[in-house]
């Protein structure tokens, strides 16, 4: 099997498929996209992802788009060191979870990421640029076009925390049901890889959140213990490794 990925080093959905890629010992090929640079938006990504992010999975020329979706596809084309549960009720569970990570700290990540990390380079453009910009990404152009140059208010922001905690609280009650130390209990499952890269995010933004879980606590010790965890965040995988800036906006939060 030959697998390409189409990915970002710092793009959470890309950390995600690494991180299963790099679990089960698959050997691929890593194409890195610049997003800022618009290399997810040139025509010859577009023809295969027509959505015009990342990542994107070529398993010997089939193409798999989703992060989600490319996470299940590799657990079924490789089943090896599974992440899917056997049982149908906690795989029905698994997946429920996987939604409710999309829907909530997934999504709500995004406004610390754009406001804190990307928006100075969205302010050194001209208004004319942006909004081409903007206009460009498939998925992301109303997300872009509310935050404009100026950023999402304080009041956009404070609600994309309190969803993330939400989240967090969330994880401690599952672990709590389950008796840990993984979401579902003694094994991981596809739902700790999909929730992982936010967690990631905010520790990597300094942005206190569930330090007061001693199970989100203990979760995200052993996640970073992973064999697979090292080479999925490998240099470079950290905004605070990139944008040098962000020092003292993660020093505001301290």
């Amino acid at each position: 099997m030959a697998f390409t990925l189409y990915n970002a080093p710092q793009s959470t959905c890309s950390q995600r498929v690494r991180f299963v890629l790099n679990a089960k010992g698959l050997a691929f090929n890593e194409i890195k996209l610049n997003l800022l640079e618009g290399d997810q938006l040139k025509p010859d990504y577009l023809k295969l992802n027509p959505n015009g992010v990342v990542p994107t999975l070529d398993h010997d020329g089939a193409i798999v788009t989703d992060s989600t979706v490319i996470t299940e596809y590799l657990d079924e084309v490789a089943p090896q060191d599974s992440f899917t549960p056997e049982d149908p009720v906690a795989r029905a569970r698994m997946r429920a979870l996987m939604h409710f990570i999309d829907e909530m700290p997934a999504a709500a990540v995004r406004v610390p990421t754009f406001n804190l990390a990307f928006l100075p380079s969205f302010q050194k453009m001209s208004r004319a640029a942006f909004v081409a910009m903007a206009e460009s990404k498939p998925l992301r152009r109303e997300f872009m076009m509310t935050m404009g140059q100026t950023g999402f208010p304080k009041a956009e922001m404070d609600a994309a925390l309190a969803r993330l905690r939400r989240a967090y609280e969330r994880m401690d009650a599952e672990i709590t049901a389950s008796g840990g130390p993984w979401l579902q209990g003694k094994a991981m499952t596809l739902a700790d890889v999909a929730v992982m890269p936010a967690l990631v995010r905010i520790d990597d933004l300094g942005i206190p959140g569930w330090q007061d879980l001693p199970r989100v606590v203990a979760w995200f010790d052993n996640i970073r213990a992973h064999p697979a965890f090292k080479p999925t965040y490998y240099p470079g995988s950290l905004l605070s490794e990139r944008f040098p800036h962000l020092k003292d906006k993660i020093a505001a939060w301290a």
